[in-house]
């Protein structure tokens, strides 16, 4: 199974007014993970759709949560295939502390594969073979995880 896993710092305008990361932050770190997940087995998320015109859509997302981030912690964020079907996936999220590994909080993102070639028209379509088969060999292939340090940008 492939992982990946984003370093960062948590900064000021990541906290609530009680100094802790406010909830939105962790899915907007996740989508962030999501793209950069694509991008590392091979399938960055703009040529899924310059491509093979699809995208992968979120259909649900979930987050548990264990421990408050606080200011300037160095949290690092581990990014799986959790699950794999012909039409979606699954991947899940990990948030600990990078000094004592204290999971801070988990998450999901289930994703179907959507048709975009009319934008306005989305609908869910199978998965074509050369992404599937990327993708399950992300699922299946075991190594250690491969890490970045980089800055996670909102996604608009």
């Amino acid at each position: 199974m492939i992982e990946n896993i984003v370093n960062r710092r948590i900064m000021w305008g990541d906290l609530d007014a009680l100094g802790i990361v406010f909830y939105p932050r962790y899915y907007e770190w996740f989508d962030g993970c999501a793209h950069q997940f694509f991008d590392v087995i091979g399938i960055p998320h703009d040529s899924l759709w310059k491509e093979h015109s699809i995208v992968f859509g979120l259909a649900e997302t979930q987050c548990r949560y264990f421990n408050a981030g606080r200011y300037h912690e160095r949290i690092q964020i581990l990014t799986r295939l959790e699950h794999l079907s012909k039409k979606g996936l699954t991947l899940e999220h990990v948030i600990s502390n990078r000094e004592d590994d204290n999971t801070k909080v988990t998450g999901i993102e289930k994703r179907i594969c959507m048709d975009a070639t009319d934008p306005q028209h989305l609908k869910i379509t199978t998965i074509p073979e050369r992404v599937f088969s990327v993708l399950e060999h992300a699922w299946g292939h075991n190594t250690r995880p491969i890490s970045q340090n980089v800055e996670l940008k909102p996604v608009r």
